[in-house]
């Protein structure tokens, strides 16, 4: 019987789906699922809920719950991991202290000041899962899902002896909107896509071996419904001649040109984005909601007679345990080493890249070089994870402040002196979070 243990099963839509996905494989029908969250509520609801699921599909599966963690973990041969360190009441103040400072951030989840302070909080927690891993589990592999995706991945492959990967669907969802854009079977397209997470490129797109991307300029530049609907990213796509992966919402925060400026942000960020413009309605509206209405949405879906469709999604996680195990080799965009699979990012810094899948393992496709104006942004965002990546494990501010400093949205807002003050804000804010820091200011220049 394989074990898969949750780490943070109190994820309750996500649990769900990954489950249905996983007993959907002829090879793990019979997989033992060890449920772990730190809210016991939460994780009731998570491990009845799949049990439901068990129930339809008549799957002879074993369902466990435990609030500890090592218990889930000992002896599993995959461990997927959906994990939030520190409540909404702790992270909200990623965003807001910078918006108090002119730093006007949308989702604030993956880099920048508000990415690297959630990476700072969400490094030693993830450490601590992996050692637990290394004593009761090492020859498990780790799936991640919680961001910000590489940062995390990277200090896990770089302090632990653990087999991870991140897995992320904007690869998959970006590569199905463009189809539907221009009107092509999803089985008809194929692609090669790589770069770091969220800022990853589709260096080719092809339909039916010709190259898709006349179609998909014609479509975005022609038809109003397509340009709006994503329109930071159709704007770098317009301009840089490559698509990027994960949302407007996102991205307009990674780079210099969208967010910089209130007609700015107007123009391209408070239409088409997926997300709400204004950081605070985004935290308060969309994520304080959800604390809030959790338990009605989860007694609708036992209140159900049919909760769930049991046919297989799109997520990696299913297609990469049942290749591990010996099924069909599978492939996707992971997060790994860079081991000169783009060989201009820096070396070892995590990069997301197609990856085969099997029982022999992870083997990660040799990309080549990123086209030099996607590689700009995208090497540089890779250097401030490698900068914040030290910061977390060395305990150094500093590092944390000059990665900061260097973030683009930050720094075409601010000076290098209001910057400091700024991440001094964060610090303190952050004081009972932060336990890898023994010295919690940056010093005076």
């Amino acid at each position: 019987m394989t074990k898969i243990a949750f780490i943070g099963a109190g994820s309750l839509g996500f649990t769900r789906k990954l489950a249905r996905d996983i007993f959907t494989f002829p090879l793990l029908r019979d997989a033992e699922l060890a449920l772990m969250d730190i809210d016991a509520e939460r994780l009731d609801f998570s491990c009845r809920a799949i049990k439901r699921i068990v129930e339809l599909g008549d799957y002879p599966a074993k369902i466990t719950a435990t609030l500890d963690r090592v218990d889930a973990l000992r002896d599993a041969d995959a461990v997927l991991v959906t994990i939030l360190a520190g409540s909404t009441d702790v992270w909200r103040h990623d965003i807001e202290i910078p918006k108090q400072s002119g730093v006007d951030i949308n989702v604030g989840d993956t880099r920048g000041p508000a990415g690297i302070f959630r990476a700072l909080r969400t490094i030693p927690v993830m450490l601590d899962i992996a050692r637990d891993m290394e004593r009761v589990c090492p020859n498990a592999v780790m799936l991640n899902y919680t961001n910000p995706m590489a940062m995390l991945c990277r200090a896990l492959q770089r302090a632990t002896a653990i087999r991870v990967t991140g897995l992320c669907h904007s690869v998959q969802g970006t590569a199905e909107m463009l189809a539907r854009w221009i009107g092509a079977p999803m089985r008809e397209i194929t692609y090669t896509c790589a770069g770091i997470n969220h800022l990853a490129w589709y260096l080719k797109y092809e339909w039916n071996g010709r190259n898709a991307y006349p179609l998909i300029r014609q479509a975005v530049a022609e038809r109003p419904e397509v340009y709006n609907e994503e329109i930071v990213r159709n704007e770098m796509f317009l301009h840089l001649d490559y698509y990027v992966t994960e949302s407007s919402g996102h991205n307009s925060e990674y780079n210099w040109w969208f967010r910089k400026r209130a007609d700015l942000i107007e123009k391209y960020c408070t239409h088409g984005t997926g997300w709400n413009p204004g950081a605070h309605a985004y935290i308060l509206k969309e994520y304080l909601e959800k604390d809030n209405t959790w338990k009605d949405e989860a007694r609708q879906w036992f209140a159900s007679d049919t909760p769930i469709k049991l046919e297989r999604g799109q997520e990696y996680a299913a297609y990469i345990i049942n290749a591990l195990l010996g099924g069909e080799p599978f492939q996707f965009n992971g997060n790994v080493p860079n081991t000169n699979l783009v060989t201009n990012l820096p070396s070892d810094a995590c990069v997301e890249v197609p990856v085969w899948v099997s029982r022999n393992g992870f083997e990660p496709v040799h990309v080549g070089a990123l086209p030099p104006q996607c590689a700009a942004l995208t090497n540089l965002q890779a250097q401030i994870e490698e900068m914040a990546v030290e910061a977390a494990l060395t305990g150094d501010p500093r590092l944390v402040y000059h990665a900061i400093a260097h973030d683009p949205l930050t720094a075409s807002v601010l000076s290098l002196a209001e910057i400091a003050q700024m991440v001094n804000q964060m610090f303190e804010q952050n004081r009972a979070h932060l336990p890898q820091f023994k010295n919690l200011r940056v010093k005076s220049l």
